[in-house]
């Protein structure tokens, strides 16, 4: 019934709207519809609506505007990619706050998917020890420098290597949406001149570096 109710004076008012005899601002009493909602709008109000309904547009396609490509490295050796990566910073996704001794570990499955292997321990050297196994999926088998992360079927996370060093030891993990970020290397550390060129490639690709946070690493010897 209101449905009903709302239908019959949306289509008295149109009726009002078409007729000469009602021009914008004039007090339609003659119109139920009218009468209910009060004076019909002005040209100045109409022209102030448009130009919000624009305003609001305009925002939400800035809002959904496709990032600009982010560049992977040429070419990955798989094989040599595989084993350990300690995290030396990242912009943490909510599972990795707190994090400390950080480390990833990749291993080839027979399918050509990837064994993933995440492990810190929460808040502390000495907290909680938690552990995730995502699985990778090359996408790019040309390049092998595009993969999809799942934690959850069937949703796979974008993985893009941006950086790798010649000798395997460093590596930067990006995404196109400049969210998140993982700097890794076979170390818990990295020299500082490393780290400088690291954040100068990440500004130079659209990221803040202002949100790169350092993840606490232990020597191995006192793991």
């Amino acid at each position: 019934m209101p449905h009903s109710i709302f239908n019959a004076m949306g289509d008295q008012n149109n009726q009002a709207l078409l007729s000469p005899n009602a021009g914008y601002g004039q007090n339609v009493s003659g119109n139920p519809a009218a009468a209910a909602f009060g004076r019909l709008p002005t040209p100045r109000l109409v022209v102030r609506v448009r130009h919000a309904v624009l305003i609001t547009v305009v925002a939400l396609l800035a809002g959904c505007q496709t990032p600009q490509p982010m560049p992977t490295v040429p070419t990955v050796d798989i094989e040599r990619f595989m084993g350990d990566w300690y995290v030396i910073a990242n912009i943490p996704t909510f599972v990795e706050k707190g994090a400390h001794n950080a480390v990833e570990t990749y291993s080839m499955n027979t399918d050509g998917t990837i064994a993933t292997r995440f492990t810190f321990r929460q808040d502390g050297f000495d907290g909680e020890l938690k552990e995730y196994n995502p699985k990778g999926f090359v996408r790019d088998r040309t390049s092998n420098a595009v993969w999809g992360m799942q934690f959850i079927w069937p949703f796979k996370a974008e993985y893009r290597i941006i950086y790798l060093t010649e000798d395997y030891s460093q590596t930067v993990i990006g995404r196109s949406k400049r969210d998140y970020v993982w700097v890794m290397a076979r170390t818990p550390s990295i020299p500082e001149e490393d780290y400088a060129m690291i954040l100068e490639l990440l500004t130079r690709v659209g990221y803040d570096v202002g949100q790169l946070q350092m993840v606490p690493q232990q020597p191995e010897a006192e793991r």
